[in-house]
């Protein structure tokens, strides 16, 4: 028996038709009601079973139900969709109230989006509802499995292998025959879960279609090979043995990984060869996840596309090269920042994505605390002088960077960047691209850059002493300059400038403040819970509340918004540091700076830790993520 897609629409022959259909069917719609489900065929059906569920009320099922068939043609208009694609059900009752955006009755944030509808339907259907992490499935499984076509014609998804059996996702469980067929083509039984169409479909082609490019650029390999990387050299004697950069199913592989990155909001991406496969990862939410192992002999292919992206040498295989490509994310602009470098076994790439939306932000948005932004814009409005932002890699400082800069930047100021690379244009900035190649460095720019009469000058980064003699020399004459370092802690910036050897006394004429930053997980509002714990179980692990008793927490259970880590996305926390009369003092040859700190706190300045402990305290992180970015002594 094939059953139809559940979640079709039937289309009233017209608005009469279709307002009497709703009048006759309010009886129907009480949530007390027991539901067929092996008769969910319809638009009733689904909204019943929406409300016996407590997602909507039975008014909104009215709405639904008396508004179906004009936003059936308006969303058919707008996707291309014909009428003969509507009677197949290319556009669903799932469709029209995802795009009524309804919020939802049972409590949560959101609205009745695709995956709350269909976790609804598997309640009421009586299956397990998976919402499919794309970074958990494993591409041989998904693509092997099974044929392309018919996963496609039947929606059907093998996601995973449990003790001998193998687990299928489908929008439609009622499909028993093509169950049956899948049992025997495995020769293992099937489990049936149900996912929302849109992400079956979605899986079923990207994987699919990734699965045909990385197999069909491998072919062009086919024979045996040795390829063991730069400091095992093998000498092999075959013309071309690497497809070529601008090879199709190159070219749709690269383009794969790169809006897959996007759809995983991810932040980083690694292209690491090995000794006989490439591992693809990617930076979400400041964690790497492995996403694809791939055969080694596409490597050199993958490679050299990107590096025809960003206009980098691809003979040049042993020496470091950076570049940058511009895409298009979501109708949105976005630059990815590209590092390669040799290693072992080949090339490896990183992909930073440099999303504006991210970069450029107001202060108040970043995670400042109230004190501590008075106190940074008092800092950056100084009239000359130097601020520097402080951490490691990875920490924000160039999105603080860039969003000071969009706040100073006024068409009375000139503005000049110095970047090596530059991470992300801005109009209203002039922005200077460091090249080493040509002899065109921090310290040779920064030498000339007075004569464009800036009035503040944003140094990328203080990495030698060239480069922070001529930003205090910057400085000194009446400039603005902003820059990074890399320390651990905003006290530690004093002693890393006496390390590259600016003397103490042009320190205390131009350093006017310190920011230091780290970045934190945010618990995900999807499914934050609260949770109580005592204080002296806190200060037994190095978090000092400052409060007694029993203290209310916040975590994530886990959902499907989150991959089930109970965090999603990431905020800042900082340590403001005036530099003050008090700690120019402290400034000598021989700085402590644990004196430094200490003077610090006691001027007001709020250590990284309390201010991670203040937004755990918020309820917007959690006591694990203090711990794992912030230490003791700070």
């Amino acid at each position: 028996m094939n059953v139809s897609d559940p979640c079709k629409v039937q289309v009233a022959n017209s608005p009469a038709e279709n307002m009497r259909a709703v009048t006759a069917t309010i009886e129907l719609l009480v949530p007390d009601m027991p539901v067929d489900v092996l008769t969910a065929r319809n638009p009733k059906e689904i909204c019943k079973a929406l409300i016996k569920q407590g997602l909507i009320t039975t008014d909104k099922a009215k709405e639904i139900l008396s508004r179906q068939d004009q936003t059936i043609k308006k969303l058919a208009r707008e996707r291309g969709v014909t009428a003969a694609g509507i009677s197949d059900g290319a556009v669903s009752i799932v469709d029209v109230i995802t795009s009524l955006k309804i919020g939802r009755k049972d409590g949560q944030v959101g609205m009745v989006d695709e995956d709350a509808i269909y976790h609804a339907l598997a309640k009421q259907w009586g299956y397990a509802y998976k919402k499919i992490d794309p970074l958990k499935l494993d591409l041989n499984l998904v693509t092997t499995t099974i044929p392309h076509n018919f996963a496609k014609n039947h929606l059907v998804l093998p996601i995973d292998i449990k003790e001998g059996t193998l687990v299928v996702a489908t929008p439609n469980p009622f499909n028993l025959e093509v169950m049956d067929d899948i049992k025997r083509v495995s020769s293992m039984d099937v489990e049936v879960v149900v996912s929302s169409r849109t992400d079956v479909v979605r899986l079923i082609n990207e994987f699919f279609g990734f699965k045909r490019s990385i197999a069909a650029a491998e072919d062009l390999f086919a024979g045996p090979s040795i390829d063991i990387g730069n400091l095992e050299q093998f000498v092999r004697l075959k013309a071309n043995d690497d497809s070529a950069p601008n090879d199709q199913h190159i070219v749709s592989a690269v383009n794969h990984i790169l809006l897959y990155a996007f759809d995983q909001r991810a932040s980083d991406i690694h292209i690491e060869p090995k000794r006989d496969h490439v591992m693809v990862r990617m930076r979400i939410d400041g964690v790497l996840h492995t996403v694809y192992n791939l055969p080694k002999k596409v490597h050199n292919a993958i490679v050299s596309r990107i590096k025809t992206l960003s206009r980098l040498n691809i003979a040049e295989k042993r020496r470091p090269q950076d570049g940058r490509i511009k895409t298009d994310k979501g109708g949105v602009e976005v630059e990815i920042r590209i590092s390669t470098v040799p290693v072992a076994f080949g090339e490896k790439v990183v992909m930073r994505v440099m999303d504006p939306d991210i970069l450029f932000q107001d202060l108040q948005e970043l995670g400042f605390t109230t004190t501590d932004l008075n106190r940074y814009k008092q800092i950056i409005q100084m009239p000359h002088g130097i601020v520097l932002v402080c951490g490691p890699t990875g920490s924000g400082k160039s999105t603080t960077l860039y969003s000071t800069l969009r706040r100073l930047s006024t068409p009375e100021n000139n503005v000049l960047t110095v970047e090596d690379p530059i991470e992300m244009i801005h109009e209203d900035f002039n922005q200077i691209g460091v090249q080493p190649a040509i002899d065109v460095t921090f310290a040779n720019i920064l030498r000339t850059i007075l004569r464009q009469d800036p009035d503040i000058i944003m140094v990328g980064e203080m990495r030698d002493l060239d480069t922070a003699r001529n930003a205090v020399q910057a400085a000194l004459t009446g400039h603005l300059v902003l820059s990074t370092l890399h320390t651990n802690d905003a006290p530690s910036s004093v002693t890393r400038l006496l390390d590259l050897g600016v003397p103490p006394f042009l320190i205390q004429a131009t350093l006017v403040g310190i920011l230091g930053q780290r970045l934190v997980r945010k618990i995900c509002i999807y499914c934050k819970e609260p949770f109580e714990m005592e204080a002296a179980d806190l200060s037994a692990m190095g978090i000092e509340a400052g409060r007694k008793g029993s203290l209310t927490l916040h975590r994530g259970k886990g959902c499907i918004k989150c991959r089930s880590t109970g965090y999603r996305g990431r905020g800042a926390i900082f340590e403001v540091l005036p530099y003050t009369e008090t700690l120019k003092k402290l400034t000598t040859v021989n700085t402590d700076v644990e004196k430094l700190r200490v003077r610090a706190r006691e001027e007001g300045m709020f250590t990284l830790r309390e201010s991670a402990i203040k937004k755990m305290l918020e309820g917007n992180t959690t006591y694990d993520e203090v711990l794992r970015v912030t230490w003791e002594n700070m």
